[in-house]
């Protein structure tokens, strides 16, 4: 009866929200699942509510120990990029029809997932983890993120991640490769793996669908994400069609995007309009309680969802797809080629063959060391000897 009573007082916000549309038969696209604004509200509203939402936060330990204890003004690309691999971890281990509900007791996997994002040096897409990654792609402590960087500090990232191990592929030049990307995801099978190996693995084959060989499987998950650009300072109406296409789409992990300055992550759409959660909200830092559990109500949206018109959308956006098993992947490049291809003005491209003019395509491999970053800019010294100190600044809090 609480559950129902909160859906009602959340379905009057919501049709508050959206009395533009009193009683439209209009369909809302969510993550590549739709819902009838008329009778499906609620289902609506926990399907939002059920993604890993992540926002600004303070008190946490500084940055490399001496820098920011906030992201607050900084941080919500970098937050927006959480959100969209929490939702891939969540289709990895979850399935995209898992739902949250407040207070319930959920999965083993859900409290692990929510682990890797904690703001924490030692987690390993803390907030730490993904702002020290930042530096090696030219972005200093504290400095804002676009979507190409996000994305590629996530590719590093992911290489230190061996419970979910999955194959992150970030486009380039606006073209996806499907060479490249089986490349990739095709992994040798069990024999030919030494046991040392045996880990990731086997967490991966416990994990994978009922009905699956205890072997390796053949494919490593993907998270496929496409940065592009749709317009020189304004979007190009020209691309609406094929963006909002990519909302409907099984694969779908939203879009990060926004305005400079200022990062959504993007989850669907009502007509013109683009549904988002919006990182710019300062909560105080969670940590793990004694029991080994983190108290989750702080990172689910229960307010009516935000939105945009398109139009006002940035044109710089980086688009997700998260690709399960090798046949999600070629179902992918079927849609593609059914719906973005289809247009005079693409949206991206999508080819067979790795270009010839282009360096030849070597899978990222983990690096020989111990460390994901976190713990390289730990003093003032090593600043000083990367020659980071510049444009490394305390930021007030």
């Amino acid at each position: 009866m609480e559950e129902m009573h909160r859906y009602e007082n959340q379905i009057t916000i919501f049709t508050e929200y959206l009395e533009e549309y009193p009683n439209t038969d209009e369909l809302v696209w969510i993550l590549g699942k739709q819902h009838l604004l008329k009778t499906e509200k609620s289902k609506l509203l926990s399907d939002i509510s059920a993604r890993l939402w992540f926002t600004y936060r303070r008190k946490f330990s500084p940055i490399g120990g001496t820098g920011p204890s906030s992201d607050a003004g900084w941080g919500c690309m970098l937050r927006c990029g959480q959100m969209m691999l929490a939702q891939a971890l969540i289709c990895r281990h979850l399935g995209r029809d898992w739902s949250w509900e407040k207070q319930k007791e959920q999965p083993k996997e859900y409290q692990r997932i929510l682990q890797c994002f904690l703001d924490r040096k030692d987690c390993c897409y803390s907030i730490h983890q993904m702002a020290q990654m930042g530096v090696g792609e030219g972005k200093s402590i504290g400095e804002w993120f676009g979507p190409n960087t996000v994305a590629q500090v996530l590719k590093k990232l992911a290489l230190f991640d061996e419970w979910n191990s999955l194959a992150v592929y970030v486009s380039m030049d606006n073209t996806v490769v499907i060479e490249d990307i089986k490349k990739m995801c095709r992994v040798l099978p069990l024999s030919a793996d030494t046991p040392g190996d045996r880990p990731p693995d086997s967490l991966t084959a416990s994990n994978q669908s009922k009905g699956t060989s205890a072997y390796c499987p053949a494919w490593k998950p993907l998270l496929l994400i496409v940065p592009l650009r749709l317009g020189i300072n304004q979007i190009n109406p020209v691309y609406v069609d094929a963006f909002k296409e990519c909302f409907k789409m099984p694969q779908s992990l939203g879009a990060l995007g926004g305005k400079p300055n200022n990062a959504y992550y993007f989850i669907g759409f009502l007509g013109d309009e683009l549904i988002f959660l919006d990182p710019h909200t300062t909560q105080t830092f969670v940590d793990t309680e004694e029991n080994g559990t983190v108290n989750d109500q702080t990172f689910h949206c229960l307010q009516s969802p935000q939105r945009m018109n398109i139009l006002n959308l940035d044109p710089s956006v980086a688009l997700g797809f998260f690709c399960k098993e090798e046949k999600d992947f070629d179902n992918w490049c079927s849609l593609v080629q059914k719906e973005i291809l289809k247009e005079n003005l693409r949206m991206f491209e999508l080819v067979q063959k790795h270009p010839s003019h282009w360096p030849p395509f070597i899978p990222p491999a983990k690096p020989e060391v111990t460390t994901t970053g976190a713990e390289f800019i730990d003093s003032n010294e090593q600043l000083e000897e990367l020659d980071l100190e510049e444009d490394f600044e305390i930021l007030s809090v």
